[in-house]
């Protein structure tokens, strides 16, 4: 990831067969092949990572640097050696339940421990893999994949269904019944109506018309079309909806364990410290390895599912529990994955900059645009950051957050 302008993917025509799968495959249009010379091409700036070509190409003739089948294996097992588990979890990013939903799911499967193993989209994972996997003493197999009608990646839900039917009839040829299993699953907003006092906040805001207005009675979230946003999250002035995973409560219990760590720091020498505030599919490879050491410690990385999941009044916490400075890594607006809404967390990032250039911290706030297809724009801009917030003088703030008004955030 130290590289600058390297691309995330390429397809080598000295192995391409000419067969046209991978382009017929893609959801985003970004494979196209030439008429006269039948060469395939990848458009980079449509591209967005799913994978689900790398996985469907029958020579390899395609390169991913994230989640390659092999990198998976040795990562798998490494980890099935470690904890002696025997089974594999393999799970959608933009929709991977937390450890008590998994527990849940496991119950009544056989198994001594698991091993979780999450990537953009289960849809690049190729049939071979799950074939591979049972040579690493994996004797069980449950795929969380997501609803199809929430996939991030529009097809890979559907495609993943597909390579998952064919590779459970071959293993049950083979003897291997039961080994595979699947499972599906979609993070929706949650809501306590005990906390509702029908301001009707959330109906206003929701862009995917998921919560329907019920006169003389509080609002109703419609299941079928939430895709867990988290935008109704961050207006509910007291708290009476929450996004399953990214609960404020526990995000802001994180915040505070972290701060209090990077107070320990400080008092050591180490500054400054960072706060990074990352999309889920902004960044990739830093965010599923949690214990990587990012620029000598001095950067905590913490996932958010989308920008309109940003909460503004996190990112004052942040300052005020240690950190010298907050980071917001997000998705472009044509990047995004959860396309409604962009203006929604546009707003919000408005208003956060207003309060923090009344408490004079305006400086200690930023927020980028990144994508997976630059390898090392990300760490690039995070050193960009760390060296400005470094020039400044040493933040000492009082560890009670303040109070910022629920209408304003």
């Amino acid at each position: 990831m130290s590289e600058v302008g390297i691309v995330g993917i390429n397809l080598d025509d000295n192995y391409c067969g000419r067969c046209s799968i991978c382009s017929s495959i893609c959801p985003y249009d970004a494979i196209g092949v030439d008429a006269e010379t039948g060469e395939v091409r990848i458009d980079i700036e449509k591209c967005q990572f799913c994978g689900i070509c790398y996985s469907a190409c029958p020579v390899n003739a395609i390169d991913i640097v994230y989640y390659d089948s092999d990198t998976l294996l040795k990562k798998l097992e490494k980890a099935a050696a470690k904890k002696g588990a025997d089974t594999l979890v393999l799970m959608c990013r933009g929709n991977s339940p937390s450890t008590c939903q998994i527990d849940e799911i496991l119950e009544g499967v056989c198994c001594k421990s698991y091993v979780p193993l999450r990537v953009p989209c289960v849809g690049r994972v190729p049939p071979e893999f799950i074939f591979k996997t049972l040579t690493l003493g994996i004797n069980n197999i449950i795929a969380i994949r997501c609803e199809e009608e929430f996939c991030r990646f529009k097809d890979g839900s559907r495609i993943n269904n597909q390579r998952l039917s064919i590779a459970k009839r071959v293993l049950e040829e083979l003897g291997y019944d039961d080994v595979l299993r699947v499972n599906t699953y979609a993070r929706k907003a949650v809501y306590d109506t005990d906390k509702c006092v029908g301001c009707d906040k959330c109906v206003f805001i929701c862009p995917y018309e998921a919560i329907d207005v019920q006169s003389l009675a509080t609002p109703v979230i419609n299941a079928d079309k939430c895709v867990g946003c988290g935008a109704c999250a961050l207006v509910c002035p007291h708290l009476a909806i929450q996004l399953e995973g990214f609960e404020y409560e526990a995000v802001a219990r994180r915040i505070q364990r972290y701060g209090a760590a990077a107070r320990e720091l400080k008092a050591k020498g180490v500054s400054p410290l960072i706060l990074a505030f990352c999309c889920q599919w902004s960044e990739f490879s830093a965010l599923d390895q949690p214990k990587t050491r990012l620029f000598d410690n001095k950067v905590v990385l913490m996932e958010i599912p989308c920008f309109k999941g940003l909460d503004p009044y996190h990112v004052i916490e942040a300052l005020h529990y240690g950190f010298d400075g907050v980071l917001a890594v997000v998705c472009s607006d044509e990047d995004c994955k959860l396309e409604k809404g962009y203006d929604v967390a546009q707003r919000n990032t408005a208003v956060l900059r207003r309060v923090l250039k009344n408490l004079n911290l305006q400086d200690r706030f930023e927020l980028y645009t990144a994508s997976p297809r630059n390898v090392g724009d990300f760490t690039r801009q995070l050193r960009s950051f760390i060296e400005r917030i470094g020039s400044l003088s040493p933040l000492s703030l009082s560890a009670r957050p303040i109070t910022v008004d629920a209408d304003d955030v």
